[in-house]
């Protein structure tokens, strides 16, 4: 490709995103191919501002602010899709943590179709692939309870709420064919799916150091 592969990984919380991430990046280092990681909230200028009016809406729900906050997403992926992703060699691939997908777990009340044309209107670049990474809800609750940091989240904080996020999330993704990964099992077989996927839109042979995985 004559620009960079662009890979979103999203899901809910404590699906393991964070540690499929360092897996598929490892194995795409053995196979020497030049991977940049980025992250959405690490690279948004506007995000102060942003989780700002996220709290508000997690004190006081409505359909206005959460169409606000949407809107101030999509602003910020713009900027990065600008000023960050233009800049990435174009001989390497992109792993993005969270992207305009996430919307579609976290969000409740715009319809995921409005947001995605948000993001369209703005000139978000689309990924190549859209990964969504999903557990059975218990089992995503449960390792998010287990971490230092809990489930660190602004919008979820009972069992029906993520249960909700992640069957709204899976519906999104049948919808829009983007990649389903179950990361339930051992890392290695999750991590396996998505460098196979990657490969496959790369158009060529599984590397070496991969199926050796």
């Amino acid at each position: 490709m004559s620009r960079p592969l662009f890979i979103s990984l999203d899901g809910p919380k404590g699906v393991g995103k964070t540690t499929l991430l360092e897996a598929i990046a490892k194995v795409l280092r053995a196979d020497n191919k030049k991977v940049i990681r980025l992250c959405e909230k690490k690279n948004d200028p506007y995000r102060r501002e942003t989780m700002a009016l996220v709290n508000r809406l997690a004190r006081n729900p409505s359909l206005d602010l959460e169409l606000e906050v949407c809107e101030r997403f999509a602003d910020s992926r713009a900027w990065i899709s600008r000023h960050v992703l233009t800049k990435q060699p174009p001989d390497s691939i992109i792993l993005m943590d969270r992207w305009y997908p996430s919307e579609a777990a976290f969000r409740r009340m715009v319809p995921f179709a409005e947001i995605l044309q948000l993001n369209i209107e703005r000139n978000v670049q689309m990924p190549d692939l859209h990964v969504g990474v999903v557990t059975a809800p218990d089992i995503s609750w449960a390792r998010a309870a287990a971490r230092t940091r809990g489930l660190n989240s602004t919008v979820i904080h009972k069992l029906e709420d993520h249960v909700a996020c992640t069957k709204a999330f899976e519906r999104e993704i049948a919808d829009h064919n983007w990649v389903l990964c179950r990361n339930e099992g051992m890392i290695e077989d999750a991590t396996m799916q998505v460098i196979s996927e990657i490969y496959r839109v790369l158009g060529c042979p599984i590397g070496r150091a991969s199926a050796s995985n």
